[in-house]
């Protein structure tokens, strides 16, 4: 469908326009994440320190060498929300481009309490019920002002460690918000076992949360089997490595869980080594339940419509197939009955573009 190679993306502008519009949901977007340059640049203007303001200068600094070095910089991100005001900005202008630019109807933010509420290199904290008060009024607002549906997933930040996993679960035990639907765990995986936090995601699956870990983003797949038995996941982030097992992949077919999928992530971070050597083919050909995502959008240069491009490429997908995809990232969300049902009767109205018929 495209002339060019996954590696020099350049899909038909009508296809192109076709994916601005399509109505979306999206299930594997952090909450920091998404801050867009200008948020970024906002709250780097309110606390100066190691983030720039300047944009070109955020590009630079948004320039990954690895995993490793983009942990190292998104934590810096983190640094720069401190106060309720700061939450409630990020959260409320995030939804807003999500709405406008992004045309999505429902998104899940992962959200990592711990690196808020914890003080972080000597700044004070935020109370949780702070924390709470702003993620759920920038919520409420944004569906007002835009008609997007946020909910959120709580994740643990590996690297944390245990005393991570003990606050998360107690917060999201404890302070549960209204838009509380799952119970995630993010980071580095390299050093950071999975079947050490079993009894945390028995307990959040016990209250009711939805079980949704990364796993085989950096690791193998046995990763993905940990989370799978011992964690009880219900949908994997990125799960890149599934690809290299096929017992794993047949599973996961088999029983219908989902991966997220984060392309441009995969390689920003090297968890693959470029586009064309992405496994979203193999998921496919397995029949693996896929949905596409956009993991930490400006971080990565990239959008949820680009993923989406980049995804039509990848799968030689038509707007049929495309319209597909959306399907498939609602179906595996956990948003409420009706909101589901009218995002995909939106769906399925949607022709795109008078130019695209």
């Amino acid at each position: 469908m495209s002339d060019s190679s996954p590696t020099g993306l350049g899909p038909r502008p009508d296809l192109r326009a076709f994916v601005a519009g399509l109505p979306k949901a999206e299930l594997h977007v952090h909450h920091v994440g998404s801050a867009s340059p200008a948020i970024v640049s906002e709250l780097a203007e309110r606390h100066p320190g190691t983030v720039p303001s300047d944009p070109d200068a955020l590009r630079d600094f948004f320039a990954f060498r690895d995993f490793a070095h983009f942990i190292e910089v998104y934590l810096a991100v983190v640094d720069l929300v401190r106060t309720p005001e700061d939450i409630r900005f990020l959260t409320y202008e995030i939804a807003r481009e999500m709405a406008t630019t992004q045309s999505l109807r429902y998104a899940e933010l992962t959200c990592t309490p711990y690196t808020s509420v914890q003080a972080l290199r000597g700044e004070p904290h935020v109370a949780i019920g702070a924390f709470n008060e702003a993620i759920e009024d920038a919520r409420v607002a944004a569906e007002r002002d835009f008609g997007i549906v946020l909910r959120w997933i709580y994740d643990i930040p590996g690297e944390a460690g245990l005393p991570a996993a003990d606050l998360t679960l107690d917060l999201a035990l404890r302070h549960p918000t209204d838009g509380l639907v799952g119970f995630g765990l993010g980071g580095p995986e390299i050093g950071v076992p999975r079947p050490q936090f079993e009894p945390h995601f028995a307990a959040a699956r016990a209250a009711g949360l939805h079980s949704v870990p990364h796993a085989g983003e950096t690791t193998g797949p046995q990763t993905v089997w940990d989370a799978l038995r011992l964690l009880g996941a219900e949908r994997i982030g990125h799960g890149t490595s599934a690809a290299q097992d096929p017992a794993l992949l047949a599973h996961l077919a088999e029983t219908g869980v989902p991966l997220e999928v984060c392309p441009s992530s995969n390689v920003a971070t090297r968890a693959v080594a470029t586009l064309a050597d992405h496994p979203l083919r193999a998921f496919r050909d397995a029949g693996v339940v896929v949905t596409i995502n956009s993991d930490d959008p400006p971080m990565f240069g990239t959008t949820l419509n680009r993923e989406y491009e980049i995804a039509a490429d990848l799968l030689d997908l038509d707007e049929a197939g495309v319209k597909d995809l959306a399907r498939a990232g609602v179906r595996a969300s956990f948003a409420d009955d009706a909101t589901r049902a009218r995002v995909l009767a939106e769906i399925d109205a949607y022709a795109g573009p008078a130019s695209s018929a």
